[in-house]
């Protein structure tokens, strides 16, 4: 173990990686004692977007949110008053609404209700909260500082989102190699361009290499035939003096189709990924060389979120999976990696997940999740993501707007309504030889091909049938969410009988486990994997399943591999997860570090998909995994007005983190003390309360559990920890096993 943690701090050292975790106390300073402070809302957001003047606002009837921040008590919101002015060029701001008080713990998507905002106009807003601190005492909060706003030309129902930024960094190191070229090196691949000065001796051209591989000894530009990773020769004249050049790439046919890749907006010019740079000098004399990397990128706040654990391997890969999150949000929407440049549903499902656990950002998410649904890819499954997407929209950031606009699309074209056969299975499209037509959807399972696990493609395929199964339960509650009674009702009925349908059409009695399909007699990973997941597999039926899985090891492709992390830690597998996001071992993450990528790859190695990119967010699981189940931080109710911390430590000694939320950041600290003692610190934000489950450890039970020393209920079966939830703040746990 001593190689891999020296190869990892060695990786830090090149790449300027740095794990950023919570202080040591984890009360941050947002929480120190003031005598002065009083309750103030914070982080305000006009539809969904953090900042001090957010522009190009679409909606006519924009959504605000915020958070509460106390530096001296924890509470809930009881009342809200809210007040917009319009910003007049030569005159005084004019009032357009002011709420008054209004009664409601509401701090979430709260719809504008003044005069009629106007289009390409500047307004102001601002909100003061009145709060019950857990005593039930009351108090008038301050007036928020405002938040500036900007319409967009016209209104529409599409999402705003921030505007990208190119933000310059600095060569990590620049020298000279042995052949007499100069080697720069920026610590870690990013999409942009590149901006060089130098003093050149002599007027005349010289030769500027974009590699995203590379060592210390030079780039690597040959690669095997197919390759998708990156490199570029540009040709660049310099003059005989000192100067200052961009260098860009080439245009890439593959990359830049019109109507189909999502386009770079014209101010950046053409953009590649790059981490290496070599400058071929072709005998000219150069001197003070300095090279910074114009990383194009959507905002993204990197101390929203932290994690260290015991495993530096662990640590590693978290890092990997949310510099990925940046890394790849050159496009303004989640896309598939710089090949193609194109969104689709299941890479950006994942990409919203990790995203959202690692940023506390949801306008790109819904962006790209209604983009998709105009311009949908050709897989059966990956139509269902778009369910799965808008249901966690709604979960993490309690604003119902996108369901209510999307309903009707979800409905018809998403659910899959009509191609449920009489038994209450979905009976979809199995791969054939001839070619996919235009518009034509086709199973899946998994991607690459090669991933699939010996996959019996039937009509009636288990794991299509699994997606819709969940899909069923989430149109439910959608449903239930926008007042559609009928329709919940219908929904809850077709997922009751597709339930029974499942497992008695789906399940081999002999073998105990789940067929790929209807008529099948093949039982891949796969077909065993989802059901778990998603709920399908009763009680007697899981042992033989996750043994069968455990058998398996990771037998599916990264994007799948989302699917096998949520049936292993829902079912109370921390330790076998836990091994499978550590491994070091050709199919694992740390692989892709191994290899040299500072960001996520598309495959697990080049082996398994020649042709992939280094630089696909679907292959960030952990960056989501890591906050949902080992820090365990999940919402139970939409916008986290109820949410769980449940850890889930594994075979870690600790564990520690900040979890981004949109009710504020979630602090998680929990430690293993000893065989039969387990503490948990957290801290928990105002206007929000917390089930806190402590881990079930394999062959014990709690024996006791103290909250700031004192005796508390627990419900030894589960691991639940008191009677009710935990109210808005600090709290040290100790609990003792038996």
């Amino acid at each position: 173990m001593m190689n891999i943690q020296a190869f990892i701090k060695s990786i830090f050292i090149v790449t300027g990686i740095t794990c950023l975790v919570a202080c040591q106390s984890l009360v941050s300073q947002q929480y120190a004692i003031n005598a002065n402070a009083s309750y103030q809302a914070v982080a305000l957001r006009t539809e969904l977007l953090l900042g001090n003047w957010v522009k190009d606002i679409q909606d006519r009837q924009p959504e605000f949110s915020w958070q509460v921040n106390s530096e001296q008590d924890k509470g809930s919101q009881i009342a809200y008053q809210i007040q917009v002015w319009r910003l007049n060029p030569v005159a005084k701001k004019t009032l357009v609404w002011d709420s008054g008080k209004v009664n409601t713990s509401q701090a979430q998507a709260v719809s504008y209700k003044g005069e009629a905002l106007s289009v390409e106009t500047d307004y102001q807003w601002r909100v003061k909260v009145w709060m019950s601190d857990n005593t039930g005492q009351k108090q008038q909060g301050i007036w928020s500082q405002p938040q500036k706003f900007s319409t967009a030309e016209r209104f529409s129902h599409q999402t705003s989102v921030h505007p990208l930024m190119a933000s310059p960094i600095k060569a990590k190191s620049i020298k000279r190699l042995t052949n007499g070229r100069y080697l720069v090196d920026f610590g870690r691949s990013a999409f942009g361009f590149l901006e060089l000065s130098l003093t050149s001796g002599s007027a005349g051209v010289v030769n500027i290499h974009f590699a995203e591989r590379g060592t210390d000894i030079g780039i690597i530009n040959k690669l095997h035939r197919g390759s998708s990773v990156r490199y570029y020769k540009v040709p660049l004249p310099v003059n005989a003096k000192f100067d200052t050049y961009r260098v860009q790439p080439p245009r890439d046919k593959r990359n830049t189709k019109a109507n189909k890749a999502i386009a770079i907006p014209g101010r950046f010019g053409r953009i590649a990924p790059f981490r290496y740079v070599e400058i071929e000098t072709n005998d000219i004399e150069l001197s003070n060389i300095s090279a910074t990397q114009m990383v194009v990128h959507y905002p993204f706040d990197p101390y929203s979120s932290s994690f260290e654990s015991s495993s530096e391997v662990l640590n590693a890969v978290w890092d990997l999976s949310k510099y990925s999150m940046k890394a790849t949000s050159f496009a303004g929407l989640y896309v598939d990696g710089d090949r193609e440049r194109i969104p689709y549903e299941a890479d950006a499902y994942i990409n919203q997940l990790s995203h959202y656990l690692v940023d506390s950002e949801y306008a790109m998410a819904r962006a790209t999740h209604e983009y998709l649904l105009k311009h949908p890819t050709w897989p059966t499954e990956w139509k269902q993501h778009s369910i799965m997407m808008a249901w966690q929209d709604w979960m993490y950031t309690g604003d119902r707007e996108s369901l209510a606009n999307h309903y009707r699309v979800l409905k018809e074209d998403k659910s899959f309504l009509s191609l449920q056969n009489e038994l209450g299975l979905l009976q979809t499209f199995p791969p054939t030889k001839n070619r996919r037509k235009p518009g034509e959807s086709r199973d899946i399972v998994d991607w690459p091909p090669n991933e699939r696990d010996g996959y019996d493609f039937k009509p009636v395929n288990t794991v299509v049938n699994a997606f819709h199964y969940l899909n069923l339960q989430q149109m439910a509650d959608i449903a239930l969410v926008l007042g559609k009674n009928t329709d919940a009702q219908m929904y809850k009925q077709r997922a009751e009988k597709l339930h029974f349908a499942f497992n008695h059409n789906l399940f081999n009695q002999k073998t105990g486990l789940y067929v790929d399909g209807l008529g099948s007699s093949h039982s891949s990973a796969h077909a065993n994997i989802l059901p778990l997941a998603v709920g399908l597999v009763p009680a007697n039926k899981q042992a033989k399943i996750i043994t069968f899985l455990k058998s398996k090891k990771m037998a599916v492709s990264v994007y799948f591999a989302q699917y096998l992390m949520e049936a292993l830690y829902q079912n109370q597998q921390a330790d076998y997860a836990l091994s499978l996001l550590t491994s070091t071992e050709l199919r694992s993450w740390y692989n892709m570090i191994r290899v040299g990528s500072t960001i996520t790859l598309e495959a697990w190695d080049d082996q398994f998909k020649p042709n992939q990119d280094w630089n696909h967010a679907w292959g960030a699981v952990p960056g989501n995994i890591v906050g949902r189940f080992i820090l365990g931080v999940t919402p139970l109710t939409a916008g986290f007005e109820q949410f769980v911390i449940a850890p889930q430590l594994g075979g870690l000694q600790f564990a520690k983190g900040k979890v981004p939320t949109i009710k504020g950041a979630v602090y998680v600290d929990v430690e293993q003390q000893s065989d039969n003692k387990l503490s948990i610190t957290i801290d928990i934000p105002n206007n929000s309360r917390a089930k806190v489950v402590a881990p079930i450890l394999t062959g014990k039970t709690i024996k006791a559990v103290l909250v700031g020393g004192e005796a508390i209920a627990f419900d030894a079966n589960s691991g639940q920890l008191g009677n009710d939830l935990f109210s808005p703040g600090h709290y040290h746990i100790e609990v003792s096993y038996q």
